[in-house]
């Protein structure tokens, strides 16, 4: 499995599954740095089937989510938001954060159903951009060969 982090305090997460699909997604409010440090730890005990993080930012906080990952021998990438929107969004689309934030949205809803996980009574944008980082990264590391038809776009 791959969990895909939109690291911040305000913290956006995707879990996929080696067929490339979403299993599931959410988006959680730590409040403060030092709950999420906590939190943490209780998600990966949670999940110990996980052997691939793949964190999109940097900082204090993606320090600890890498020490944690790295503690129980799951392999981490850590990538910047230019990375996996270069990919998978059109050039006009990702230099505008407003705009890339639309595009965010429009896009994982789409993955969202191919995936065949629950459809989102409302989607925040952090579990917007979880969601196409873990797409982005399962087509780096070849769990799918290209992107599906149904999302081309």
């Amino acid at each position: 499995m791959l969990l895909a982090v939109d690291v911040g305090v305000k913290t956006g997460f995707a879990l996929y599954d080696r067929s490339g699909h979403l299993l599931w997604y959410r988006s959680q409010n730590y409040g403060r740095a030092s709950r999420l440090r906590r939190a943490i730890n209780t998600l990966l005990d949670e999940h110990d089937y996980i052997s691939w993080i793949v964190l999109e930012g940097g900082g204090s906080l993606a320090d600890a989510w890498r020490r944690a990952a790295e503690r129980r021998h799951i392999q981490v990438m850590q990538i910047d938001a230019e990375t996996w929107r270069k990919e998978l969004f059109y050039p006009r689309e990702h230099p505008h954060s407003h705009r890339a934030k639309i595009s965010a949205d429009d896009l994982a809803r789409k993955v969202i159903a191919w995936s065949g996980a629950p459809r989102p009574h409302s989607l925040l944008h952090h579990a917007a951009e979880a969601v196409l980082i873990g797409f982005w990264a399962v087509l780096q590391r070849g769990w799918l060969a290209n992107i599906p038809p149904e999302l081309s776009r």
